[in-house]
């Protein structure tokens, strides 16, 4: 039996992970200047696009996404399903005419902004729970489908006439979510979950149509959002030692599960088109949404709030949420801006131990701090990073040494991945205060490796991901 309606409990245990779906929901939605006339927001929507089928055998944009991850549900348990995208709705700009009908046209200037037609982002939900019993074998699968429709909304000037209108048209779009099961051997009991999201729009392009003219009738930015009320999910990026095989075998296509919600949590899983960590978190200096991942908050804030009036004019015509970043930048207070500056989330206090033996020394009720810093790398005589050496593969490896990066998934980003096979050379060896040993290297063959070696910023990674050029 499917029901369409989350139970209190597991629609406050998904609100607690929609602060993040948000994000990948509106990443790239609008980027700075925040103008439909910038060239970089001329081609919308780069993240979690299943386009029509027709479409997709055209172009290299798929209509399909594949997630598989590991579950270990308990009797009885249900999975609640979240299908998130946007649809791209269409708003052309008309004025009123001689004939006091209405016209279509480029830009309708108004005191505090300029209109433009634009492609808004209107958020889609599928909400679907289902007992993990019913998804064994084959499973289920969920048809789903969003009407066509068209709205109007009057443009009115400073002294409430009407001068104009937005037409808005959304074409129809039409998918399905496939759930299923496939239990596991190994010493638990575990559940491999495949959920696939496939656009089946009977859409057809037109000879000559352009992705443009298939957007309307896409699934934008699609991801999904999990949840056991009964059970948990294991970590696809940390599983433990037991489960790394039966992770390695799990397809994930165009997009990747990992544990949401607060730290520690193990019922979430949010399937996401853009890669993320388990428990993927919105830093809490950052004050509201800026659409433009690719910059810093604290430089975005800064350029928003410089540009022109003409060009904030515009940005506010372009979109309602255009709009906001203005007024956010415009209006930001001194010390909301100062945050953006910086944080440090890794740095602990020293204590000393309390003293229970007298209740009445302020010291045994707080933290007192030391008279030197935890730690000083330039008093610390116990490490040498320019002379240090760690034992890779029984070779000591320091300064100097070459060796090929193997960057690892359990250590790595996507960006570390792109430099596997990459010949090395190892500039120096460096302990952290926890025991852990990085290596730092520059990438030989780089021609900004003598710029990086004089500002001291290399490129690190641990010993089992990297492979010593010279033998023991």
């Amino acid at each position: 039996m499917t029901t369409a309606v989350f139970t209190p409990d597991t629609e406050a245990r998904l609100a607690t992970a929609r602060h993040v779906a948000d994000a990948v929901l509106f990443e790239g939605y609008v980027l700075y200047p925040y103008r439909a006339s910038a060239a970089k927001n001329r081609l919308r929507w780069q993240f979690g696009v299943l386009v029509p089928p027709a479409w997709s055998a055209r172009c290299e944009e798929h209509e399909f996404q594949h997630t598989e991850c590991l579950m270990e549900p308990r009797p009885g348990a249900d999975l609640a399903v979240e299908v998130r995208f946007l649809r791209a709705q269409r708003r052309t700009v008309q004025r009123v005419a001689e004939d006091g009908g209405f016209e279509t046209v480029r830009e309708l200037h108004l005191a505090d902004r300029v209109l433009v037609p634009w492609d808004e982002g209107v958020e889609e939900r599928v909400e679907l729970t289902v007992p993990v019993a019913d998804l064994a074998g084959e499973g289920l699968a969920i048809p789903f489908t969003r009407p066509a429709g068209e709205e109007t909304e009057p443009v009115l000037d400073g002294e409430g006439r009407t001068v104009g209108r937005l037409l808005r048209r959304r074409e129809e779009v039409s998918g399905v979510v496939r759930l299923s099961t496939a239990e596991l051997d190994g010493p638990y009991r575990t559940m491999r979950l495949t959920a696939v999201v496939e656009n089946t729009g009977g859409w057809t392009p037109e000879p000559g149509g352009d992705r443009d003219a298939a957007l309307p009738h896409s699934l934008v930015a699609s991801h999904l959002l999990l949840r056991l009320d009964r059970g948990s999910f294991l970590s696809m990026t940390d599983p433990p030692e037991w489960a790394k095989g039966a992770v390695a075998a799990c397809r994930n296509l165009h997009t990747w599960p990992v544990l949401a919600g607060e730290p520690g949590a193990t019922d979430l899983v949010l399937s996401s088109p853009i890669i993320l960590e388990d428990h993927p978190a919105i830093a809490p200096e950052s004050p509201g949404a800026l659409y433009d991942a690719t910059e810093i908050d604290e430089i975005l804030a800064l350029r928003t709030a410089a540009l022109t009036d003409e060009e904030k004019r515009e940005a506010r015509g372009t979109d309602e949420r255009a709009a906001a970043v203005i007024e956010l930048a415009d209006t930001m207070p001194a010390e909301v801006l100062e945050r953006l500056h910086g944080a440090v989330r890794s740095l602990r206090e020293v204590t000393r131990p309390v003293r229970h033996e007298d209740p009445f020394d302020p010291a045994a009720h707080g933290t007192a701090r030391p008279d030197t810093p935890w730690w000083d790398p330039g008093g610390d005589t116990s490490v040498d990073p320019e002379h240090d050496r760690v034992t890779v593969d029984g070779v000591p490896v320091g300064a100097g040494s070459r060796v090929v990066l193997r960057p690892g998934l359990r250590h790595s980003d996507a960006q570390d991945l792109f430099l596997h096979g990459r010949t090395a050379l190892v500039e120096a060896v460096l302990h952290d205060v926890d025991g852990g040993v990085h290596i730092a290297v520059t990438v030989e063959g780089d021609p900004g490796a003598d710029i990086r070696r004089e500002q001291g910023r290399f490129l690190y990674f641990q010993p089992d991901e990297v492979e010593p050029l010279e033998t023991a």
